[in-house]
């Protein structure tokens, strides 16, 4: 590397600081070569070069700022610069190197272009730039710079990290990606190499946003939780993660996969189905439509855990809606989960509120098909209760419902184990012709719900007859039924005949009246 390096002991530091005499013999350069006196040690341990009878006014003036271009975080083989930015008196600068009580005294032309950098004219700030970073190049800087009252002191410290000496971790965000306008987000920085520590970066920021230890995760994975947030619509949110060991503090693993917050606002929600339905099958073709009625331009879809970005789509405007088809398939196990889709306008970088969540689940992942029976029958009137049971002699978790062709998510209830049997009963009461229709059930595990067994063999449930059709019993009629008119008919025609009885009865006793009255006349004569 053409550098020299020595200990610098504490008297040293001393010395120079109180400001020494500095004879013009005894300054450092590449034409006096590297002789170690004791003298020449004094100005290695400050790094300095000033003419004869030059007293050394350390601390007098303001110190310089340090910076690295394009970031502090550098890819190994790449080019690098580092700014030192002083006053504009300044007539040279001076790059140094610390690690730990070692100062070491860079020489021209080997690391750098520039050590030692005296511009043409006085200026306030000097490059140092190199073009191929190296695991050597890392470390810790400082700068200083000349001016015609002596020397400034050291700049703050400049971590300078060379990555991709390790493996990438991975970076994800729990629950999601997803992130309400003004809320906080978790990230996870994962990897199963035994890192000391995970630093987070924020894309746009030369430092490091956060540095944390590594824990052990109960998935055997070392991992740091960083919380971020409150996040905001008005800036880019994207971020990467790394990770190193103890003692290689500034050599760091590859950059894990870039992760973008998506913003969302309280702006209208879309909503999310599928043709398909949310049970699908391996190797099927899988589709998830995101629409709204408000004019939406962009639609993002999320799944919840993925360590994927969302997908993004532009809008494809069908039958008088806005919204874009998310193709997914063919099906494959990893697909099964909870999606929720987002909406905005181009010109808004805010994304409207979540979509009702989706749940795909993936049949024929578990080795066991369950039992599916009906009470009292498959057939049934309107009005009357019936319970569908779904059994199985493997361990069952949790029994799901699903009937053909609805566009609702399955029924799920947990298993109960009776008898050697593990089961669920799903009651309908009282069933309706809506309830009419092919049923088959599923088991999953806790340990993975988005996977399910094979399908039970389909059910057919027939319902006959609706509620206004069916005559109840006679003792529990309803008024206004077919028996009370029919009562009422009865009635009728009784009292219209007793009342022709009587008008009968009174005619006869009418005539009667008349008759006597006739043969009274005739028998007084007689």
């Amino acid at each position: 590397m053409g550098r020299a390096g020595l200990q610098v002991p504490t008297p040293c530091v001393s010395v120079c600081w109180a400001g020494i005499e500095v004879p013009a013999s005894a300054q450092p350069g590449p034409e006096r070569g590297d002789s170690m006196t004791p003298t020449l040690m004094a100005l290695l341990c400050l790094g300095l070069s000033v003419g004869p009878r030059t007293r050394v006014h350390a601390g007098t003036l303001p110190k310089p700022t340090i910076r690295a271009e394009p970031s502090s975080a550098i890819p190994w083989g790449t080019p690098v610069t580092i700014w030192c930015q002083g006053s504009l008196e300044a007539r040279e600068y001076r790059l140094l190197k610390n690690e730990g009580d070692l100062w070491t005294w860079i020489t021209q032309g080997n690391l750098w272009t520039w050590v030692t950098q005296k511009p043409l004219e006085p200026g306030d700030k000097a490059d140092f730039s190199t073009a191929y970073m190296t695991d050597s190049s890392a470390g810790r800087y400082h700068c200083r710079y000349l001016s015609p009252t002596g020397w400034s002191e050291l700049s703050d410290p400049l971590e300078l990290v060379v990555t991709g000496i390790h493996g990438k971790p991975q970076l994800s965000a729990l629950p999601s990606p997803v992130v309400a306008s003004g809320g906080n987000v978790t990230l996870k920085c994962a990897s199963w190499m035994t890192f000391y520590r995970f630093v987070l970066m924020k894309e746009g920021e030369r430092q490091p946003s956060s540095t944390l230890d590594s824990q052990r995760a109960p998935s055997v994975q070392f991992q740091a939780l960083f919380l971020v947030g409150p996040v905001t619509p008005s800036l880019r949110w994207t971020f990467r993660c790394y990770g190193y060991y103890n003692n290689t503090p500034h050599m760091w693993s590859y950059p894990s996969d870039p992760l973008e917050l998506l913003v969302s606002g309280v702006s209208g929600k879309p909503s999310l189905l599928t043709p398909e339905g949310p049970v699908v099958t391996s190797g099927q073709s899988l589709t998830l439509q995101c629409h709204s009625d408000v004019g939406y331009d962009r639609f993002s879809l999320s799944k919840e855990g993925a360590r994927d970005p969302p997908q993004l789509l532009g809008r494809q405007p069908q039958a008088g809606l806005s919204g874009a088809d998310f193709a997914l398939g063919p099906v494959r196990p990893s697909i099964g989960g909870w999606y929720t889709c987002y909406g905005r306008h181009s010109l808004s970088p805010e994304w409207s509120a979540p979509s009702d969540p989706l749940d795909i689940l993936v049949a024929g992942q578990l080795p066991y098909t369950p039992s599916l029976s009906v009470q009292p029958g498959p057939t049934v009137t309107s009005g009357e209760n019936v319970t569908l049971r779904c059994q199985s002699r493997s361990a069952v978790d949790t029994f799901l419902l699903s009937k053909e062709g609805a566009a609702s998510p399955p029924l799920r209830l947990r298993s109960k184990s009776q008898t050697g049997q593990h089961q669920a009963e799903f009651s309908v009461s009282p069933v309706t012709s809506a309830h009419g229709g092919t049923y088959r059930c599923y088991g999953s595990s806790s340990t993975a719900p988005h996977l399910l067994s094979q399908p039970s063999d389909p059910l057919e449930l027939r319902v006959s007859g609706t509620a206004d059709t069916v005559s109840p019993p006679q003792n529990e009629s309803a008024p206004g039924s077919a028996s009370d008119r029919r009562d009422y008919t009865v009635e009728n025609v009784i009292r219209m005949g007793v009342a022709a009885f009587i008008l009968v009865v009174l005619g006869i006793l009418l005539l009667e009246a008349r008759h006597s009255q006739t043969r009274t006349p005739e028998a007084a004569s007689s």
